[in-house]
């Protein structure tokens, strides 16, 4: 059980996105909210300080989202991952299925925040009060 309150990762390029999902998630104490625009940046960040969960785009510039999300899971950086994408890639998506990505983690844009806070506390039972 985390001992603080649950740390939420954004891995999002597009700056209006991240910027949203920041103000909105912020406004519920339960939780600490950190951004990046890369799945580069964002591992080297979670090198210091790994995430409860990381919402992550798939099309990101160099690593793409189902790159990193390979990658944090594997060496213990994000403990869960959900996607937020605008691509339905099929085949990709059930790439991901075999790292714990279920259909109730992806999220097709637009999608309304409140849906994935609603996923977020069924992924965190128990740590959020």
């Amino acid at each position: 059980m985390t001992m603080t309150r649950p740390h939420l990762f954004i891995v999002e390029d597009e700056k209006q996105i991240r910027a949203q999902f920041l103000l909105f998630l912020e406004d519920y104490d339960e939780f600490r909210v950190t951004a990046a625009e890369s799945g580069e940046n964002a591992l080297e960040m979670l090198r210091r300080e790994p995430a409860d969960v990381c919402i992550v785009d798939l099309r990101l510039p160099g690593m793409n989202g189902a790159a990193f999300i390979r990658s944090a899971l594997r060496a213990g950086l994000c403990r869960r991952c959900l996607v937020h994408t605008g691509t339905a890639d099929r085949e990709l998506l059930d790439e991901l299925r075999s790292v714990g990505v279920t259909d109730r983690d992806v999220f097709l844009k637009p999608t309304k925040m409140k849906r994935i806070l609603a996923r977020i506390r069924e992924m965190l039972p128990g740590e959020i009060d």
